[in-house]
């Protein structure tokens, strides 16, 4: 039995040596993974324009343009030139800024759109067809024959200026697999720089999204694009699955803004991808310039940031509970799997509440340079808890009874000195009784 190497212990040691250094990251059976190796195509100068509260005017277009390009997005998608004169007008002007970020613009598969779209300067044309039952029965009306054949002479057109041409079908997920794959296989062999897919109305999930992309990587010999609505909330999801089974471009909007409710939140997605690819993503991307982008969308549509908006959201790194608090206060990792200071945020301990702990109020006594025991403190937080059961707290109720704790303990009681003859002094003459003889 000593001989037989069929069955080997496992030790400490040789769990070490299998483990991954990062247990959050890519999977070593995605062999197609382009999760360390994803780029961003920013749409919210297009997607993004389509939201129901978005109109953005030139300047402020051209504000967005050069923020987006200082957070690093690879490439920047604008609104079809022929959707308006100004659209037009905006698009050139954008070209001519010399941004890094390449510059998109996004059309339907036809001639006419794409002979306007390659005299606008722009780096590359997004072209889009519904594929779905639904879109070519009430939306465009044409056939998968018809469809094939534009597809060829839009990219072919597009390829002989030099630009770069990426061909998506629309409605990918509600789309047969075999015309899907047919049409795809197509665009591929004419050269197209990369193929969407683009989950319109939301309704996929993230296994569905990982099985299409691995199917697809058979029959393609360029890079995938994902374009991912939010509907019922997979967006994230399904980006993040997409990238794992070897997808390379996600289309993401600055909170998310887009038709309906919109598609991928490009601080959502960092979120997710740091943790993922923290050397990457760090090293690639302005992770502090996130917020001052963000209100620079929220202001333009007139929406506040969520509160629970991954990253800025006004408590993503609020600790609220004592056990949390105590932890944090020890080592953050206890209860945050991002670190704040990577994106140019702070923590919070909120101790202004009944839920709060003594090590949370000791913190904040020592920030008021206070000094209470661990008793004190202990004591005075109990004083906090019992306002807190009868109405909310704000932090000057907190001060306020620290320092009042603090200044009764320190005051010197005055004792006063009784001996006898101060009793005696302060006693009454006794009355002298008046003899009669």
């Amino acid at each position: 039995m000593s001989n037989n190497k069929e069955f080997q212990p496992v030790t400490e040691a040789t769990a070490t040596n299998t483990r991954q250094v990062n247990p959050y990251g890519p999977n070593p059976a995605d062999y197609l993974s382009n999760v360390e190796n994803f780029q961003l195509i920013d749409s919210t100068l297009r997607e993004g324009e389509q939201f129901a509260n978005a109109f953005f005017d030139t300047e402020k277009k051209i504000e967005i343009a050069k923020a987006l390009d200082a957070f690093g997005v690879d490439y920047i998608e604008l609104t079809s030139p022929v959707a308006s004169e100004q659209s037009r007008k905006d698009c050139e002007a954008i070209c001519k800024l010399g941004l890094k970020a390449k510059i998109l613009t996004h059309i339907r598969c036809h001639m006419d759109d794409a002979k306007v779209a390659v005299e606008t300067g722009v780096d590359g044309v997004d072209v889009v067809i519904g594929t779905s039952k639904f879109l070519r029965e009430y939306s465009h009306g044409k056939d998968m024959n018809y469809i094939a054949k534009s597809a060829v002479e839009v990219i072919e057109f597009v390829k002989s200026k030099g630009i770069e041409i990426r061909f998506s079908s629309e409605d990918s997920f509600r789309s047969d697999l075999v015309d899907l794959l047919n049409i795809y296989k197509t665009v591929s062999s004419v050269g197209v720089n990369r193929v969407g897919i683009a989950d319109t109305v939301g309704c996929a999930n993230p296994r569905q999204v990982y099985e299409l992309i691995r199917t697809l990587k058979s029959v393609v010999s360029c890079d995938i694009e994902c374009h991912f609505h939010n509907d019922t909330g997979c967006a994230i999801p399904n980006a993040y699955t997409a990238l794992e089974a070897g997808a390379r471009l996600i289309d993401t909007c600055v909170l998310g803004i887009g038709e309906r409710n919109g598609i991928v939140p490009l601080g959502g997605l960092m979120a997710r991808m740091i943790v993922a690819a923290p050397e990457y993503v760090k090293s690639k991307y302005k992770l502090h310039k996130l917020r001052d982008l963000e209100v620079l969308v929220a202001e333009a549509v007139e929406v506040n940031i969520p509160f629970n908006n991954p990253i800025t959201g006004f408590c993503a790194f609020t600790h609220k509970a004592g056990i949390h608090a105590k932890a944090i206060l020890a080592n953050p990792s206890t209860y945050e799997i991002l670190n704040p200071n990577d994106f140019g945020m702070t923590r919070y301990i909120h101790f202004a509440n009944r839920l709060t702990g003594w090590n949370a109020i000791k913190t904040r006594v020592d920030q008021l340079n206070l000094h209470l025991t661990d008793q004190q403190c202990k004591d005075v937080t109990q004083k906090i808890k019992k306002l807190g059961d009868i109405r909310p707290l704000n932090v000057d109720d907190v001060d306020s009874i620290i320092k009042d704790y603090h200044a009764e303990i320190s005051t010197p009681q005055l004792q006063a000195k009784r001996n006898s003859e101060e009793v005696n002094d302060t006693l009454p003459e006794p009355a002298i009784k008046k003899s009669h003889n």
